[in-house]
């Protein structure tokens, strides 16, 4: 995907004489073409999709596939500014789901820290990244200004080259705790980073998704912040001088039981396998297993289709939102407010 940056800014959103098109064309016309795809109309073949913006002109027409995606917030999100409020260039909710597409995680960038190398950790709270984001990155912004002349928080503007790689490196082992705000999508491979460093990961935002959840607890090793609660002066860092020291080494030794999870080639050079046997890829095939019954009967249901029957997509891409029961309350919850129908994008369930 060349996403034309410059005067060709925008670019990519035209079909004539656009290479990422044509390109994108071909993929799907040779795939559909195939027996293969006729059998389930594409709903039991895996698109491997490393950006949120990949396959943008064809989104409809692999939307009955599983799609494996670093973050749906690319999918989401309608940049107004550069699409002109128009809501075509947004990827719609019918196309990409929890139900049956798979979150996967980024490649991080720095080098693994194990446990036994674990030294002091002077900084309360660590980042290092562009402060001006686009859509839901601009909390960073906001997040940044009330942060930078907080005492023990260290806030730097950079980038990923080399330069860059070892100031994060230093940085997120020489702090207890790594922010994580939304940046033009709500992840990056900052939090991975912050994984591989044993630096506890601040995640701040309403709507993030995750890699392999309901295989591991994030909130074992990661400490999760509203937006609305990051916003308030002080509040951020007042929490995390609250966590003890007991808390903070638990949430350590956690971090060092996960980080093979998100490995997806083995780090040690002495070692000649070539990834860890219950690692990224492993867990995200699991993942993808997990589709197969809905795969299966959303095939089924495809073959009894009447000819001319017309049937609308539509998809719940996300849970409903959680009610939260005060137990002082009582509060008492009806059948319609506890079970929601579960449908999944073109499989017509």
């Amino acid at each position: 995907m060349e996403l034309g940056w410059g005067a060709t800014k925008g670019a990519f959103r035209r079909k004539e004489g656009n290479g990422d098109y044509r390109r994108q064309r071909d993929v799907v016309d040779r795939v559909t073409a195939h027996p293969a795809w006729r059998r389930s109309g594409g709903r039991d073949h895996v698109f491997v999709l490393t950006d949120p913006m990949v396959m943008w002109h064809v989104r409809a027409e692999i939307a009955p596939a599983i799609l494996l995606v670093v973050d749906f917030g690319g999918w989401y999100k309608l940049d107004s500014k550069s699409a002109g409020g128009n809501s075509s260039h947004m990827i719609q909710h019918t196309q990409v789901s929890l139900l049956k597409d798979v979150i996967v995680p980024y490649t991080h960038l720095l080098p693994t820290l194990h446990l036994s190398e674990n030294m002091d950790r002077p900084t309360l709270l660590y980042f290092k990244g562009a402060k001006h984001r686009h859509r839901g990155g601009l909390v960073r912004e906001k997040l940044w200004d009330l942060m930078l002349n907080e005492p023990d928080v260290v806030m730097e503007e950079g980038f990923p080259n080399a330069t860059g790689r070892e100031q994060s490196i230093k940085g997120m082992r020489t702090s207890e705790f790594c922010l994580h705000p939304a940046g033009d999508t709500p992840s990056s491979c900052r939090l991975f980073d912050a994984v591989a460093s044993l630096c506890i990961p601040v995640i701040v935002s309403d709507d993030i998704e995750l890699p392999f959840e309901g295989m591991i607890d994030y909130t074992e090793f990661s400490i999760f912040v509203s937006v609305g609660n990051a916003m308030r002066p002080k509040w951020l860092t007042d929490y995390l001088r609250n966590i003890s020291k007991q808390q903070k080494d638990e949430f350590r030794r956690n971090l060092a039981g996960v980080q093979h999870i998100f490995e997806y080639e083995n780090s040690h050079e002495s070692s000649k396998v070539s990834a860890p046997e219950d690692g990224a890829v492993n867990h995200i095939w699991k993942k993808t297993h997990q589709k197969l019954s809905m795969i299966q009967e959303a095939v089924t249901r495809e073959k009894r289709k009447p000819e001319g029957a017309s049937i609308p997509l539509r998809c719940h891409c996300t849970w409903p939102p959680l009610l939260v029961v005060n137990p002082s309350r009582k509060a008492q919850m009806t059948a319609s407010q506890l079970i929601s129908p579960l449908v999944v994008a073109n499989m017509s369930m």
